[in-house]
């Protein structure tokens, strides 16, 4: 039943799919911390159990080599007996003689009974050292596994964390791309720009608005100066001055728009 038990263990733990298992897991780094763990445990209990299937064989072996001896030592006592009924009997002492020989056949009976009980230990003795050569075969297959899935948890940890290191390696690379427009300084150029394009903006709608300042300017000045010279003439003070054709003519054009160039033909 043990042996059973322990076979049907290691036959499973033999054929555990460690890549289907991991696929299925949230955490694969816990999921195969549990495995090994797991895994300890059930090797644990397998030593336990071969550790006292080796402990019945030495027992066995053990009450084997005692019938062995015990067989041996009737032997002896049976020959002694033997030569001792001998020596009696040479020496015309019947009676001790069939008495020792009496002995010797106690000592053969008691010897075949030992030989017997060797014997039929025998084959549960060898059936016993198949199973814990077995045994031991599966348990080091099964310490062999355990190697295999702390090296397996050790890789793919250290993968993982690569994996995640190089995932915030990119990340920090990425917000700093100057030429990715997605990245933190492709965004906060882009913000630049606008806000320049905002400030050009401003500045072409305050030119307009001070060149408007300046024509306005000009025709006041315009103005004035036609109604100094007007009330020069007037006056009769001052004299039209030289050069002032083309300012008057332009003066003359902007009060000409309310006055009939056929009026001056009439002076």
């Amino acid at each position: 039943m043990v042996k059973q038990s322990i076979f049907g263990r290691m036959a499973q733990l033999a054929k555990a799919n460690i890549n289907s298992l991991l696929d299925q897991a949230e955490d694969p780094q816990k999921m195969l911390d549990q495995m090994v763990r797991d895994y300890s445990n059930n090797i644990a209990e397998a030593e336990s159990a071969v550790a006292q299937t080796i402990g019945n064989l030495r027992m066995l072996q053990a009450d084997y080599n005692e019938d062995v001896k015990n067989a041996q030592d009737w032997g002896n006592k049976a020959l002694a007996a033997s030569r001792k009924a001998d020596e009696y009997r040479s020496a015309g002492d019947t009676v001790d003689a069939q008495k020792f020989d009496n002995l010797a056949k106690v000592a053969l009976q008691r010897q075949i009974a030992s030989e017997n009980e060797a014997k039929a230990a025998e084959p549960s003795i060898a059936s016993q050292t198949d199973v814990v050569d077995r045994l031991k075969t599966g348990l080091d297959q099964m310490k062999g596994k355990l190697n295999q899935l702390t090296s397996k948890r050790n890789e793919l940890v250290a993968r993982s964390k690569t994996a995640a290191a190089q995932s915030q390696v990119h990340d920090a690379l990425k917000s700093i791309d100057i030429m990715d427009p997605t990245s933190e300084v492709g965004r906060f150029e882009e913000k630049i720009r606008r806000e320049e394009a905002k400030v050009l903006g401003q500045q072409e709608l305050a030119a307009s608005s001070l060149d408007a300042q300046f024509n306005q300017l000009e025709d006041l000045g315009e103005q004035t100066e036609i109604d100094a010279r007007l009330a020069a003439l007037k006056s009769g003070g001052a004299k039209p001055a030289i050069g002032a054709g083309g300012t008057a003519t332009s003066g003359s054009a902007a009060v000409g728009s309310t006055v009939d160039e056929a009026d001056f033909d009439k002076l």
